[in-house]
């Protein structure tokens, strides 16, 4: 059972920034005028508190000398002074009943001072003080408006430009737990990009207290995550992980991607976090066992999380391919195969109604329908929209992939075929992905069509096909457990409410 404190360093009723600063580049200053604006924009509904001994206003808001001065409950602090100073912050906190604290601060454990990182643990212990960090950057919740991120959304250039620096990602199913503050909003920058939707965000830093394994329990229960990502150098209870995570799983997908997994990586972890990296092969039989999906870089723990959030995970390994491109089929079946799927040539009704269509002069006379299903650059939007639709009815196939590259003069608009297809393939629990190459304004628009619509897209054959291995993989455990019938049930009542 999860700490019900933890539900405060998402959806707070007060927050307390310790450390609030008037000087703009620091840390207590951004993250004060961060929350203050998400309040008067309506995204954050807390009462917002700057505490500060040295100064009487910021930004025009009243500051207080310490917390037990604040006229009012206070469920959430962040805390941002020197290291020395927050083991006495943790007593203010404990005195006047404050449960949760998000220590940005660093100069902890992760630059030797074991010690004094103990002391602020146990001073909070004593009070029932729950802590995120330290050496972090804390949280950001989409949907409730925390945001306790150091960095300004904007930079001004020497030209007096100002760019957005930092991007938030805009509200949606995915959860990430990072242990490195700067991969993390790195991630979040590309979720942003991407428009990948996030629930929350969460750097724990040197998981002094609260750590990814009980954070990962927590979002179990939590009806805005339904896919939790995961960056980590090390994991400090196994056992524990392997017991909760294992449960978490059967509800709703964990993807890690598991960094230091060299000798120079491992050294470069321990100096970062105070990370003690472990043996890799111990962390790919532990993620197997826990049904973990194993990401190997950043681009694909987003692509898996993109696939994961609206398509079902696969009954079988056997892949079916449509395109328009008979370079990228050829590409698209390597991965597959690369990776121990299967594209199995197709002999049954599949391939007779579409050779019935080439009979017809529906398809094209060198159309080549073994499996890749290749339409040829004759292709048309009509010949993929009917296709689509055999290959998810077939019994041959367990899976689909829509290489519908733009460029072909008879998909006039690409945007209104990726619409159609995403509308078809909601009518099956099959997975689908889908591939326009290139980054021309049509490619990019059929791509967004098709994510807006539920279907994960991507730049490439290789990436599309890792990620429908991810779906695959995670059926494959989910029907050992012998629950991935009650879970497609799931991901398609969750598709038709969206």
């Amino acid at each position: 059972m999860t700490d019900p404190n933890l539900e405060k360093f998402f959806n707070p009723e007060s927050i307390a920034v310790i450390g609030a600063s008037r000087e703009e580049e620091k840390p207590g200053h951004v993250i004060f005028k961060i929350l203050l604006e998400n309040r008067k924009r309506g995204l954050l509904k807390a009462r917002v508190y700057g505490v500060n001994p040295r100064t009487d206003y910021i930004l025009g808001e009243k500051i207080y000398p310490s917390v037990s001065a604040i006229p009012d409950n206070v469920d959430l602090a962040v805390i941002v002074v020197p290291a020395n100073l927050v083991e006495s912050v943790m007593e203010d906190l404990g005195k006047k009943g404050v449960k949760a604290a998000i220590v940005i601060t660093a100069g902890f454990s992760e630059i030797g001072n074991v010690e004094l990182e103990r002391r602020v643990v146990d001073k909070a212990k004593k009070f029932g003080i729950r802590i995120i960090g330290p050496n972090c950057v804390g949280v950001f919740s989409a949907w409730s408006g925390v945001d306790t991120i150091f960095l300004p959304y904007t930079k001004v250039l020497g030209d007096g430009r100002e760019v957005l620096s930092a991007p938030r990602p805009e509200k949606g199913y995915v959860a990430l737990i990072s242990q490195s503050g700067a991969v993390g909003t790195a991630a979040l920058d590309y979720m942003s990009g991407e428009g990948i939707g996030l629930s929350h965000f969460i750097s724990v830093g040197n998981k002094a207290d609260i750590d990814e394994v009980e954070l990962i329990e927590f979002l179990k229960n939590d009806p805005r995550t339904r896919v939790i990502l995961l960056y980590v150098e090390n994991i400090k209870e196994g056992r524990k992980f392997i017991d909760i995570v294992s449960e978490v799983t059967k509800e709703k997908p964990v993807i890690a991607l598991k960094a230091g997994r060299t000798a120079a990586g491992k050294r470069a972890a321990a100096s970062h976090t105070a990370a003690i990296a472990g043996v890799d092969e111990i962390y790919d039989a532990a993620f197997r066992r826990s049904g973990v999906i194993r990401a190997n870089d950043i681009e694909e723990l987003f692509d898996l999380a993109k696939a994961f959030v609206k398509q079902p995970p696969a009954r079988g390994n056997r892949i079916g391919i449509i395109t328009d491109g008979g370079g990228a089929g050829v590409m698209a079946t390597d991965m597959a195969e690369m990776l121990g799927l299967r594209v199995p040539e197709l002999k049954g009704k599949a391939r007779e109604e579409l050779e019935e269509l080439k009979d017809k002069g529906f398809l094209p006379k060198y159309s080549q329908l073994s499996n890749p299903v290749d339409l040829t650059g004759s292709a048309t939007s009509e010949m993929f929209v009917e296709s689509t639709k055999i290959l998810l009815e077939s019994d041959e196939v367990d899976a689909v992939v829509i290489l519908a590259l733009h460029q072909v003069p008879g998909i006039p608009d690409p945007v209104a075929l990726a619409r159609e297809i995403a509308s078809i393939a909601k009518n099956y629990d099959k997975p689908v992905v889908a591939v326009d190459t290139g980054w021309s304004e049509t490619a990019i628009l059929e791509r967004r069509e098709f994510d807006i619509n539920g279907i994960p897209a991507y730049p490439t054959p290789e990436r599309a096909v890792k990620s429908l291995a991810g779906l695959i993989r995670y059926g494959e455990y989910l029907s050992r457990k012998g629950v991935l019938d009650r879970y497609i049930q799931g991901i398609l009542r969750l598709r038709a409410r969206d």
